[in-house]
């Protein structure tokens, strides 16, 4: 491992792995996307990175140099806007060092939306981890994370489509006004507004889903101690 490099540790939220990744800064310190408290960016040891497990490099064919990736990195420290569907850990390392928010780990799983009701079924967790017996918790950890186990099959494709809709109905009612056909235009802008409403819509819901996601992993400490 080397400065500048992309790492990632394995972690587990009640029993399920997922990479946790990070920028190597080269002394023995780590930027990412720490969940201690608020999620937020910061530079940790390389030790509270990695939890006591191996840490990883992630090869990338094309990258910036190390100066930029920890420039880049640097750059957010701080930052409190995580999302697990649009600003995760994955998202945060893959832009320092490539320059694309983009995250492999959301194509590997399904979603079970008829299965997820929400914020009952975050109030269920978080009353849980407070009340409940850890093995119960345990169980309900469980069925809420499967429940809401990441996708990008059905939700984020719904998401950008819906985008895309509304940046296209939008360039369809500027030509009409161009050609005088008021008529289009707001036909146009009507089909505009839904699609944006759209958008809106689906992507509250995966905010949602992220916070229960957070909210679970955050939880599991308190859990996890009470175990012992």
């Amino acid at each position: 491992m080397a400065r500048g490099d992309q790492i990632y540790a394995i972690r587990e939220i009640m029993g399920i792995p997922y990479e946790h990744h990070g920028i190597d800064c080269g002394d023995s310190t780590v930027i990412h996307y720490s969940k201690s408290g608020e999620a937020a960016i910061a530079r940790t040891s390389r030790d509270s990175f990695a939890r006591g497990g191996r840490v990883y490099t992630k090869s990338q064919p094309t990258a910036f140099i190390a100066d930029i990736v920890i420039d880049r990195a640097e750059s957010r420290l701080g930052e409190r806007q995580y999302d697990l569907f649009f600003n995760n850990c994955e998202h945060f390392a893959n832009w320092c060092k490539t320059g694309d928010s983009d995250c492999e780990q959301l194509d590997n799983f399904g979603l079970r939306l008829d299965q997820i009701r929400q914020p009952q079924v975050s109030d269920l967790a978080n009353r849980a981890a407070q009340n409940e017996s850890p093995a119960k918790t345990m169980r309900l950890f469980q069925e809420a994370l499967s429940n809401i186990a990441i996708a990008t099959q059905t939700l984020l494709p719904q998401y950008n489509q819906a985008t895309e809709d509304a940046f296209t109905w939008h360039r369809v009612a500027q030509k009409a006004l161009a050609k005088d056909r008021e008529d289009l235009a707001r036909a146009a802008l009507h089909r505009q507004v839904t699609a944006q409403k759209e958008a809106k819509k689906i992507k509250d819901y995966l905010t949602q889903l992220s916070d229960l996601q957070l909210s679970l992993e955050q939880n599991q400490t308190l859990v996890a101690s009470r175990m012992t």
